[in-house]
């Protein structure tokens, strides 16, 4: 069955197989091509948590997928139409995601008895006839590269390693992308090892005349194809943890304060600490801890000198840290705790992703202990919402939890960079020279008390865990008293809603179905009701960075449609949040499968619920 792809405006492209493939290299290398090409995208990393699985196994299969194009692209696509398979394991993992007619290449020197035996497969795909509805390429890829290589002197088995570059070369080749980004990468990475740097970049440049020169024009086609349309701006790729890093140094810089980011190791959390790691310059201080516990209570004893404290970790991660937040609620200290959240429970599935934490985020601490939770979007989004994030902590003198997701951290789009000078400043409560008062006087609107730091003798002042009186900071044990802080604590967070923009559509009508979703949805749902809109459905999109407190004028829009959606990466948490708000009518699109959701996922959904008040618009 021949595949269409002519006439196409965006494809779809998956990268599969060992570990230690580099298959993950081959993708970014394949995004950064894209971008450069002036196209849209947006991709999906989806690896094993083993630091290397047992090579030629189901469970040790590295993939990678991108979606690029000349139109929006807000998803890395639900099925690919190319899958690049490196071995018998990878094709046969990824095999249920394609559609009739995908093109599957393979390196055919890979599926020998051995590597068959070890992929769970009791006969070969190349022969069995299980690939009859698809079109497939079987290519010696291994001995190939192997031979573009040999005048480099390497060994056999650093010579079959560069067998990911000739595949990124023949797929370059194939979508017509500019080989000059992977060539200076190479360049640049290898550049005190000649052997390797000229190896890969023969196999690179092979990769692209085999495309060229294969006359497998029947199976192989080159397609060109157009340019977004894309603002007249700057762009750059970027993923969800480098824009939560960038976000976290540009708050630092709007507040004028520097930055002190505590934290441990933890899948999909760990690259915030990374980005930042080498950004002293920028007024960062980071501080790998021995423990979650440690790491939150450096980060508090940042906050407590003056400096903005951040930590970092997943659900579990998060879990350990708790007692401490409610330590920071009650010393009333700005607090950032960003949790990339993935699959559970327990260790669960480290590098899959799932919007798991929202109830553990908005009611996971003991006692009435309320704290502002927001929720970024988009990789890109990440920037925009740490700023969020931190203005909010640094105005009500609070901790606040950031919410990304696996999926957001590793995944990269194409990202506008912005015009810092359009940000307002973050205004903060520190004391100036002119300052006086007790420290916890605090102020009607906000209910933040003074920022006052150890050092300054004109404001010396108590903080700790057992609660306190209200004005002084001393220890207090009166009922009345401690009526009174909980009331400010609940008026503290129920305050940030003065603050936040009010709700708006993303997309589509008021009335009818309104499709409800937070965090790495977006996408998904952007695709899913755009098509429900093409297709003359009365379908709205909206989505919620503020998920404590909610958008003020939340209730009153969802209370003018007929029936509300709800799709999340879980079992239905928002929708709980939602009915506990008085939202009655209201319908649950749950997974919690580990990956995101497909658009063919929540359209089919959509026109289940829409499909009836389209038609009671036609009648009425």
């Amino acid at each position: 069955m021949k595949q269409d792809l002519t006439e196409r405006t965006s494809y779809v492209i998956r990268f599969a197989g060992d570990s230690g493939d580099g298959i993950q290299l081959q993708g970014l290398q394949f995004t950064l091509a894209s971008a450069i090409s002036g196209h849209d995208l947006a991709t999906l990393p989806d690896f094993p948590a083993e630091i290397r699985a047992p090579a030629g196994t189901r469970y040790g299969v590295s993939a990678f997928q991108i979606q690029f194009g000349g139109d929006r692209i807000t998803t890395p696509g639900d099925s690919p139409d190319v899958l690049i398979a490196f071995n018998p394991a990878a094709l046969v993992v990824n095999l249920n995601q394609l559609k009739p007619g995908a093109l599957i290449i393979v390196d055919e020197s890979t599926f020998t008895a051995q590597r068959l035996k070890r992929a769970d497969l009791a006969t070969n795909p190349l022969e069995d006839g299980s690939l009859a509805d698809f079109q497939v390429c079987a290519i010696d890829i291994a001995h190939l590269t192997t031979e573009a290589v040999k005048p480099f002197g390497l060994g056999t088995k650093d010579s079959v390693r560069c067998k990911n570059f000739w595949a990124l070369g023949l797929l370059l080749w194939m979508f017509d992308q500019p080989r000059d980004p992977a060539a200076h990468w190479i360049q640049r990475k290898f550049a005190s090892a000649e052997a390797i740097r000229n190896a890969n970049l023969a196999a690179l440049n092979a990769g692209h005349a085999y495309g060229e020169t294969a006359e497998l024009g029947q199976v192989l086609l080159q397609h060109s194809i157009p340019e977004a349309p894309l603002a007249s701006v700057e762009y750059r790729t970027i993923t969800g943890a480098e824009a939560t890093a960038l976000g976290l140094i540009a708050a630092g810089e709007l507040a004028n304060i520097e930055l002190m980011f505590c934290s441990y190791p933890i899948t999909p959390a760990s690259s915030v600490l990374h980005h930042l790691a080498d950004m002293d310059e920028a007024g960062v201080a980071t501080f790998q801890a021995e423990d979650e516990i440690a790491a939150v209570c450096a980060a508090i004893g940042a906050s407590y000198a003056g400096k903005l404290g951040v930590t970092s970790s997943s659900g579990p991660g998060v879990a350990l840290k708790t007692e401490a937040i409610g330590f920071a609620v009650a010393t009333e200290l700005p607090l950032l705790i960003v949790n990339s959240q993935r699959a559970g429970p327990s260790t669960g599935m480290p590098t899959k992703t799932e919007q798991s934490d929202l109830y553990q985020a908005v009611y996971g601490r003991n006692a009435d202990t309320p704290i502002p939770v927001v929720a970024a979007r988009s990789p890109g989004d990440c920037f925009d919402t740490a700023i969020e994030a931190a203005r909010i902590a640094m105005r009500h003198m609070t901790p606040v939890i950031l919410l990304t997701d696996g999926y957001i951290a590793n995944a990269s789009e194409l990202w506008p960079i912005p015009d810092f000078d359009s940000y307002a400043p973050i205004v903060t409560t520190k004391p100036d020279k002119d300052s006086s008062g007790p420290v916890f006087v605090r102020d009607a609107k906000t209910q933040a008390r003074m920022w006052a730091s150890p050092g300054d003798p004109r404001f010396v002042h108590r903080v700790g865990g057992i609660e306190r009186d209200y004005d002084s900071g001393n220890i207090s044990y009166e009922a009345d008293n401690h009526q009174a802080m909980t009331n400010m604590r609940q008026a503290k967070v129920a305050s940030v809603a003065n603050y936040i923009p009010a709700q708006e559509l993303v997309q589509g009508l008021g009335a009818g179905l309104a499709v409800v979703g937070w965090g790495s949805t977006y996408g998904a749902i952007f695709q899913a009701v755009k098509l429900a809109l093409a297709d003359g459905l009365s379908v709205a999109q909206i989505h919620l960075r503020h998920l404590n407190p909610l958008p003020s004028n939340l209730a009153e829009m969802l209370a003018g449609y007929e029936c509300v959606l709800v799709p999340e990466l879980n079992t239905g948490q928002l929708a709980t949040i939602l009915r506990d708000h008085g939202v009655a009518d209201l319908a649950q699109l749950n997974k919690v499968s580990g990956q995101p959701f497909a658009v063919s996922e929540l359209i089919e959904r959509i026109r289940e619920l829409a499909t009836p008040y389209i038609h009671e618009v036609k009648n009425g």
